[in-house]
């Protein structure tokens, strides 16, 4: 029986070019610390499709806080937060979420994470909890 999707040349182009854009953001993806203290980092975030529109800068910032006083089933509270109007619409939520994903993954990596992230239409909130 002949594969009937072998032939088929119906391609999703709203949703390659969604990944094109995702990829291109996780690709130059870049952050600097700008702050630490004894229980928090604070880092710029810089993509290149988007920046800050008052100083060109950072598209926004990532604050990674740290309970040292805790034990171990302290969240640690991260916030992101992005300056860029555009950021906030509606239709580039599954870019803020790739971009956030990424973020955390490289800054809190698998510790378990209480999450906020500010960017207009496209604020939410997360719960990142390791197996144990």
């Amino acid at each position: 029986m002949k594969d009937k999707h072998k032939n088929n040349k119906i391609i999703d182009a709203k949703q390659t070019i969604l990944n094109n854009r995702i990829k291109n953001e996780l690709e130059g993806l870049t952050f600097t610390k700008n702050f630490r203290s004894a229980t928090a980092e604070e880092w710029y975030v810089f993509l290149p499709s988007f920046e800050d529109p008052q100083t060109g800068g950072a598209a926004g910032k990532a604050i990674i806080h740290y309970d040292l006083y805790g034990n171990r089933d302290i969240f640690i509270n991260s916030t992101v937060i992005f300056d860029d109007p555009k950021l906030h619409e509606e239709d580039t939520r599954p870019i803020v979420h790739a971009i956030v994903e990424e973020l955390i993954n490289r800054l809190v990596g698998y510790a378990d994470t209480l999450l906020s992230v500010h960017s207009g239409e496209n604020s939410y909130h997360a719960v990142y909890k390791s197996e144990d």
